[in-house]
């Protein structure tokens, strides 16, 4: 049983954001509670499998990397804007996974959609790396998008909202809140 499908990029009206930051869970609501986006789903990409199963992309047999895919209203809020929530909300120097989710599935990446959506990361990247803020180099990777975009099982999606408790305590436990708060205090 896999993935339930396909995100179906013909029918879509909004803007588009594909950002990989470890788990997905920890990345939707980050994005889902500002103005301006319209829906945040978890899902799968990169690999090449099709309809791939969240127990196959968390093993790592698949090369799919655990991603949000973000429709936004670009008149409300900006891909610049959405870049700066990613970068707060993960940590960008881990090359290996993110926090104590191990393995490629779990690395970071923008991934872009255009020459645009490219100029942006690379220039987020930049001035990130400029700011002397960590004291290790940023190894987010920046991929061109060429989809397919799996949809996650259905009790993936919203997770946050559905399973307070658990994700809560996954997100403490994993080390990501203390880093964000290290890292960024209260601008987050």
């Amino acid at each position: 049983m896999g993935a339930t499908k396909a995100f179906n990029f013909e029918t879509n009206q909004h803007s588009l954001a594909v950002f990989a930051g470890g788990c997905f869970w920890c990345m939707e609501g980050p994005f889902e509670k500002l103005d301006g986006v319209i829906e945040v789903y978890s899902g799968y990409t990169g690999g090449s499998k099709k309809s791939p199963a969240y127990k196959e992309v968390a093993s790592g047999s698949t090369n799919h990397i655990e991603s949000v895919i973000v429709l936004y209203d670009e008149s409300k809020i900006t891909y610049e804007e959405l870049l700066a929530v990613f970068w707060r909300n993960i940590d960008p120097t881990q090359d290996n996974g993110q926090f104590y989710d191990i393995g490629n599935q779990y690395r970071t990446v923008i991934f872009y959609m255009d020459d645009k959506q490219k100029e942006a990361a690379e220039k987020s990247k930049r001035e990130l790396e400029q700011s002397a803020k960590f004291d290790k180099p940023i190894v987010t990777r920046l991929i061109q998008f060429k989809g397919p975009f799996w949809l996650a099982e259905d009790y993936h999606q919203d997770y946050y909202k559905k399973n307070p408790v658990h994700y809560n305590r996954y997100r403490v436990g994993s080390g990501r809140d203390a880093f964000i708060k290290k890292y960024w205090g209260d601008q987050n």
